[in-house]
């Protein structure tokens, strides 16, 4: 492997350019996919691998700025972008993405900054994939359950709409209310998405994400929009958070713009493949692989905090291994699925 490495002048590192590939790749189709840059995964692997923290959440900004330009054009052409949404994401997601900047800087001043952000990164994955877990396991059968009774009894479906959290947060009359005919979202507080929006684009800042993975949860359960729509809305503020992040990151020299550009050249293939594969899966179907996905990349991070704790270098073996797995499965279901269906759909076309 070390055929392949490569000086990389601004982190000042040696680091395979082939594993850049590599983690471009799996981060492209997951980020086509599930709607999400790819960040939380990026980072946990540069940084597992020999980055420096800082590096390893101002480089991942760049890559994913690159990608998500395709993956948005893709599901630009599929309909599933909610423009009106996306582009009012962007007033308060920026002014975010610099305050969690600022944050970091501080902390890499005042001592191990990867410590506080590596426990940031099993703290939220942790939550998000065990509560994803329980929707689909437990709240949607619910409501699907729900549903059934209602229509038999022709029933009103307020019953099922009232165990949402979105319901209860359009409750909230705080004007301007603001409607998505996109999302068939009516009569929402512009309030709560402009502050919905001030949180991802912090830990896009801090956290050396796109916040996709925070949008992705928060468009579908706070907003209520359906998945499909959600992937594809959550990657434009996904795109102008990432732009923004790399420009304040690079000012304060944090970028290592080589790796970045060698992932994106994975990424750039990646992101077309994901992309086409959502409309292959059904909304849910999307979650609970999402959910997999972020609780097995928090294992990987906190089997790194047990490395960078002990010393000892089994626990790093460990967690390069559950992180890259992970993606490397996850996209090969990916892509298995795509070209089982592209069969079927020739199969069907050819007769």
């Amino acid at each position: 492997m070390n055929l392949f490495n490569i000086h990389l002048p601004v982190a000042g590192i040696e680091f395979s350019a082939v594993l850049l590939v590599l983690i471009g790749f799996c981060v492209g189709v997951l980020g086509g996919f599930f709607g999400v840059g790819g960040g939380w995964m990026i980072t946990p692997a540069l940084n597992i691998f020999g980055f420096h923290m800082a590096f390893a959440i101002g480089t991942p900004l760049a890559n994913i700025f690159g990608q998500s330009i395709g993956a948005v054009r893709k599901h630009h052409r599929m309909g599933n972008i909610d423009w009106k949404l996306g582009l009012i994401s962007i007033i308060t997601s920026v002014l975010g993405v610099e305050i969690g900047s600022r944050v970091i800087i501080a902390l890499e001043k005042a001592g191990d900054v990867g410590v506080i952000v590596r426990w940031c990164y099993i703290f939220l994955l942790s939550i998000l994939g065990v509560y994803m877990l329980y929707d689909y396991f437990v709240v949607h059968p619910r409501l699907m359950k729900l549903a059934e009774e209602e229509a038999a009894n022709a029933v009103s479906p307020g019953v099922t709409g009232a165990a949402r959290i979105s319901d209860r947060l359009h409750k909230i009359t705080i004007p301007p209310m603001i409607s998505f005919p996109a999302s068939g979202i009516e009569g929402v507080s512009l309030w709560i998405i402009l502050l919905v929006f001030l949180l991802t684009g912090f830990l896009s800042g801090f956290m050396g994400v796109g916040g996709g993975f925070i949008i992705l949860p928060v468009l579908v359960y706070l907003i209520g929009l359906p998945t499909t729509i959600a992937v594809g809305t959550s990657l434009v503020t996904v795109l102008f958070t990432a732009a923004y992040g790399c420009f304040t990151y690079a000012l304060k020299g944090r970028v290592e713009l080589v790796a970045a550009f060698i992932m994106l050249v994975g990424a750039s293939i990646g992101a077309q493949i994901g992309a086409t594969a959502v409309k292959y899966i059904k909304g849910y179907g999307i979650r609970l692989l999402f959910a997999i996905m972020i609780i097995l990349a928090g294992f990987s991070v906190l089997t790194e905090q047990f490395y960078k704790a002990t010393g000892k270098p089994l626990f790093q073996t460990l967690a390069g291994i559950v992180l890259m797995g992970t993606a490397l499965a996850m996209s090969v279901i990916i892509i298995g699925r795509l070209k089982l269906e592209s069969q079927k759909e020739k199969s069907v076309s050819g007769k």
